[in-house]
């Protein structure tokens, strides 16, 4: 049985599509069949971060009711599958969010985990990339506005029945001026998964259009990103191995 995990946060910035480009290629890497899916409509950004900028069916399709899911399913090389949301403006006329359950429930069965990266905020995009998981997964940043935005999201996800696996703080430098982890403990009332620090193989892996867990196996968001797979899987952590040939050949480092 497939499990469905949305990303969610109630602001924009935090660091979304990253985790999921990221936890899609870890959980990839220690064996699981993952899709990830740009559930954004408006505003995508997943395939730009994988360099998989344009396709000719995407998530859009398969909300228009025109095309089966499936058909918008394309192997990256990575070894996870993308489903990528069109950049096109004119994509946007006809869709109906109200489908995003019914469209991802095609992939039941074809894939260990399906990852769904969520629109910021709490609009309809969001709401229906929510109503379409099993369990969501919150980003936040360590900063008031950050954590109040994903307090909000945790609520409404709690009054929709929706299970919160948990929080990751994404971008965590360790300064003074930042709620520290007890406050956002105290604050949001859900465990706290992960702990990502700020890293700047991250930006340099995104400008690659390569996910950092490729591009520097070692740096220290990498390890977390790792780290963050496993306990979703159920599995202690395991020091990382020496890189394999085929990674050392498509994801190539400074």
């Amino acid at each position: 049985m497939s499990k469905i995990i949305s990303v969610i946060s109630g602001k924009g910035g935090v660091g979304k599509t990253t985790l999921v480009s990221n936890l899609g290629s870890a959980l990839t890497k220690h064996g699981k069949s993952v899709v990830v899916i740009d559930g954004n409509v408006t505003t995508p950004n997943l395939s730009l971060h994988l360099g998989i900028p344009f396709y000719p069916v995407t998530l859009h399709d398969a909300l228009r009711n025109n095309m089966p899911i499936e058909s918008a399913v394309y192997n990256h090389h990575s070894g996870m599958r993308v489903i990528p949301a069109s950049l096109s403006i004119d994509s946007m006329e006809g869709i109906d969010l109200d489908r995003m359950d019914e469209a991802i429930s095609g992939l039941i069965g074809s894939a260990d985990i399906v990852i769904i990266d969520s629109a910021a905020g709490l609009g309809k995009e969001a709401m229906a990339a929510m109503n379409a998981a099993d369990d969501l997964l919150i980003v936040t940043n360590p900063d008031l506005p950050s954590v109040t935005d994903a307090l909000k999201t945790i609520k409404i996800a709690q009054n929709s029945r929706k299970n919160v696996m948990g929080v990751v703080v994404n971008r965590v430098r360790g300064l003074k001026h930042e709620m520290s982890i007890e406050e956002i403990k105290m604050m949001l009332e859900v465990p706290i998964v992960s702990l990502v620090p700020e890293d700047l193989s991250v930006p340099k892996s995104i400008a690659r259009k390569v996910p950092v867990v490729h591009h520097k196996p070692k740096s220290k968001s990498s390890v977390e990103f790792q780290k963050l797979a496993l306990k979703i899987m159920g599995e202690p952590w395991r020091k990382i191995e020496k890189r394999a040939w085929w990674e050392r050949l498509f994801f190539w480092t400074d």
